[in-house]
């Protein structure tokens, strides 16, 4: 229905730039570029149409999806097809529809609207700036200069860079694109008004929603979760990001004799239940060698309940040994106080230190990431590894940031950036 609105606005000439934005699969084209062209020539007679994609290929699949509607509906709309063609078709209403694919020609063609589905193939497609500029000089030479006065344009299309046809048209002609954004996990005003963390079409009998879960765990623990950022949330971001320039980073196969080490934690003591996707409990190893250099050793990611990552903790610190110091966050008021103190208490033998984070989350992450910008961090080969790097080349524009949190904790501790509550319950002997 909200897209249904939308697309009337078009109709009624309300709005003349819309663009869509909807996770893969979630019917956008469907009814923009299938319903809409059949049911918008039996309004306005005389109607001249382009519909563009990718590639001609599907241009011309969806051209013929629309002529297969209108012979099913004849009736119904009130026209029927004068000529046949997939890519230039006309009806017996004087409407015209030419379908084109991106860097296709259309000299010779006036439309009255243009449908641009799907502009986008591929991420090796958009991950080249030529590709994007190849993009963006067939949109403004050609197509746009296509369009009768007045005419409307609508860009239906996932995310996939910020630099993608999407993000250009919002950067360079501001003010003038209504968008309609439906990300499958629904962020702060919803245009669905849907709660915050509640999933796209849970209720459907296809299983559209249940698919949409199934299609993140799996991103997640591939550690593609800039892929989802993108393709399900409509909010891409970089390759390298803003902050972790992550090609730096070398892969080494075995830990170097041990240099001073820590474990830091960031903590989220909430189980995913539901339709909630919480934060992760992650405790990282980082080891700062005797050369100077950094090496994560070992990333420990879960979710459980307050139980749960205290038995985590207390299990991770044993398999480290007493010569590795332990950091854990202290959350504002008494309570925080008291999860610190009682987790010191549980951690005996072990050199615990605590400290409430202070400041926005990317300031404490430069001080880490110079570092890892410079070359001087390495990583052990690991099944964490993927979603390591994905964070962090995500941040701070990812869906989360628990492993840069808890990185950036272990780097303050091992320079000495940040001042340390420190708790020493060493037992005799040690």
């Amino acid at each position: 229905r909200l897209l249904a609105r939308e697309l009337q606005d078009v109709a009624d000439g309300k709005t003349k730039r819309l663009m869509i934005n909807m996770p893969p699969g979630s019917a956008k084209s469907t009814y923009s570029s299938v319903l809409f062209p059949a049911w918008f020539l039996a309004q306005r007679p005389g109607l001249d149409m382009i519909g563009a994609s990718n590639t001609s290929t599907l241009a011309e699949n969806f051209s013929r999806r629309v002529m297969g509607l209108v012979r099913d509906n004849e009736r119904v709309l009130g026209y029927s097809l004068d000529r046949e063609s997939a890519e230039n078709w006309s009806t017996t209403n004087r409407g015209n529809y030419r379908a084109v694919g991106i860097g296709g020609t259309i000299a010779g063609t006036r439309a009255d609207g243009a449908l641009i589905d799907d502009p986008t193939r591929s991420r090796e497609d958009v991950e080249g700036e030529g590709n994007r500029e190849k993009q963006w000089q067939w949109f403004t030479a050609d197509l746009r200069t296509r369009l009768k006065p007045d005419a409307f344009i609508i860009v239906i299309m996932t995310r996939w860079h910020p630099d993608d046809l999407g993000g250009r048209l919002l950067e360079r002609q501001p003010g003038l694109w209504r968008v309609v954004s439906l990300p499958a996990i629904a962020g702060p005003d919803d245009p669905l008004c849907r709660a915050e963390g509640e999933w796209l079409w849970t209720d459907d009998t296809y299983g559209y929603g249940d698919e949409l879960k199934r299609v993140y765990a799996e991103y997640e623990a591939a550690g593609a979760m800039r892929d989802w950022a993108a393709l399900y949330q409509q909010q891409p971001v970089n390759a390298e990001g803003t902050l972790f320039k992550v090609h730096q980073i070398e892969t080494i196969e075995a830990i170097p004799a041990a240099g001073q080490t820590v474990r830091a934690w960031d903590l989220a003591a909430t189980k995913a239940l539901g339709t909630r996707n919480p934060d992760w409990t992650v405790g990282i190893k980082l080891q700062r060698a005797a050369n100077g250099r950094f090496i994560v050793e070992d990333v420990l990611r879960m979710r459980g309940g307050p139980d749960e990552v205290e038995a985590a903790i207390v299990n991770t610190a044993k398999q480290d040994g007493v010569k590795v110091r332990i950091s854990i966050p202290q959350d504002p008021g008494q309570a925080g106080k008291q999860q610190v103190a009682y987790l010191t208490k549980r951690l005996m033998g072990f050199r615990v230190e605590s400290s409430p984070e202070t400041g926005d989350k990317a300031t404490r992450a430069a001080p880490v990431s110079s570092q890892v910008n410079v070359g001087n961090f390495s990583i052990v080969r690991a099944n964490w590894n993927a979603a390591f790097i994905d964070e962090l080349a995500s941040f701070p524009g990812g869906i989360k940031d628990d492993q840069v949190d808890a990185l950036s904790r272990a780097f303050a501790m091992l320079t000495n950036k940040v001042a340390l509550s420190i708790s020493s319950n060493m037992l005799d002997g040690i």
